[in-house]
């Protein structure tokens, strides 16, 4: 276990992340304002329906059969803050602990949310054979007379929660920041287009999943960031040897 902070790690300076993060929730809500959603989901949907709703492979491969692998991931990681594989040997305790914890932050802001929204699925409203008429997620308080529960993505937050990786990594190993980055996003989109395909899902719940995981791996990185920059550094935490006056 690493007692001091890891070579290349140290508080994070002035960086392009909180300017990132606005860029990317200014252009998230000029989609929601652009009426894209519903364009998009004509794509795949019709009056009769969601043709796909139940392929074999949107459905089955796409969203049953891997429920439980993202979970498989986050126990390995969590087995990996007491013993580190690979790179993550090369990050700092904390490090560790926020890779492990940043992904279960993630999904808790979007599943809470989840269990609050009112906003039902593509698959319920009238232009899509079901009895649900359209309703936007910023209409808060106002029930469109479906199930509710449809917002953000969350089976697409399966492959965004691992977006904290970035920022775990991007401290004292770069390259394998970006690596990380890179595959939690091509999860992410893809398991938001499976339900996009089937008519769960506006792009915009899949779009807000990703900026809610990137957000909160941001928070808890800052947090993580700060414990560290006030841990003493190794020369700090020598004690000097006492010197015993003379009788």
């Amino acid at each position: 276990m690493t007692a001091f902070r890891s070579a290349g790690d140290s508080a994070p300076p002035v960086s392009r992340i909180f300017p990132a993060s606005l860029l990317g929730l200014a252009l998230l809500l000029a989609w929601d304002h652009s009426g894209l959603d519903l364009w998009m989901a004509h794509w795949f949907g019709s009056a009769g329906g969601f043709a796909l709703q139940d392929h074999w492979f949107w459905r089955g491969t796409l969203h049953d059969d891997i429920r439980w692998l993202p979970w498989g991931v986050e126990l390995t990681l969590l087995a990996a803050i007491a013993r580190p594989f690979g790179a993550i040997r090369q990050l700092a305790v904390e490090r560790r602990i926020q890779l492990a914890l940043t992904t279960l932050l993630s999904l808790l802001v979007v599943s809470t949310l989840k269990l609050h929204s009112l906003t039902s699925c593509p698959w319920e409203l009238h232009e899509f054979g079901g009895t649900v008429a359209y309703v936007s997620h910023w209409a808060w308080g106002v029930h469109d007379g479906g199930s509710g529960g449809c917002f953000p993505a969350g089976h697409a937050s399966a492959g965004f929660a691992f977006i904290g990786g970035f920022f775990a990594f991007r401290h004292a190993v770069p390259r394998t920041a970006q690596r990380w980055l890179a595959s939690a996003l091509l999860a992410g989109l893809v398991l938001g287009l499976a339900q996009q395909v089937r008519g769960a899902h506006f792009m915009s719940h899949t779009l807000w999943t990703a900026w809610l995981c990137w957000a909160s791996a941001a928070l808890l990185d800052s947090v993580i960031g700060q414990m560290i920059s006030q841990r003493p550094s190794p020369a700090q935490a020598q004690v000097p040897a006492l010197i015993t006056p003379r009788q």
